[in-house]
C-alpha cells in the first residue's frame, strides 16, 4: 500500500525539470555543472530542485574537491515501484470484485 512517504516522491516526480534530473542520474554520478548543461536550467534552480531531491531521500551528495556529485538512489525507486506493482495486482483482482449497489 502506498504510504504518504511514497506520497511525497510522487509528487516530487511529478515536476518534469526534476524528471529529467532523475532519468539523468539514472545513467550516471553527476556534478551541479553537468546537470546545468545536460537540463539548461539555472545554477540556483537546480539547486533548488537537488534541494527538494535529496531532501524526498530520491539522490544523495557526494563531495569531491569543489564540486558535488549527485547520485541516484535505486532502493528508494525500487521500493516505489514495487508498490505501484502491488497496487497493479490488487486492481487486478478488484476488477473481478463488484460491490452491489443498495
Amino acid at each position: 500500500m502506498l504510504t504518504s512517504v511514497d506520497a511525497d516522491v510522487i509528487r516530487v516526480l511529478g515536476d518534469p525539470l526534476r524528471l529529467k534530473i532523475v532519468t539523468l542520474l539514472a545513467r550516471e554520478t553527476l556534478c551541479t555543472t553537468h546537470l546545468v548543461e545536460e537540463t539548461g536550467a539555472k545554477q540556483t534552480n537546480l539547486s533548488n530542485h537537488m534541494k527538494v531531491l535529496r531532501e524526498a531521500g530520491l539522490v544523495e551528495t557526494e563531495p569531491c574537491g569543489r564540486f558535488t556529485y549527485y547520485k541516484l538512489r535505486p532502493d528508494v525507486i525500487a521500493r516505489l515501484a514495487g508498490q505501484f506493482t502491488e497496487l497493479a495486482e490488487s486492481a487486478r483482482t478488484a476488477a473481478e470484485n463488484k460491490r452491489a449497489c443498495p
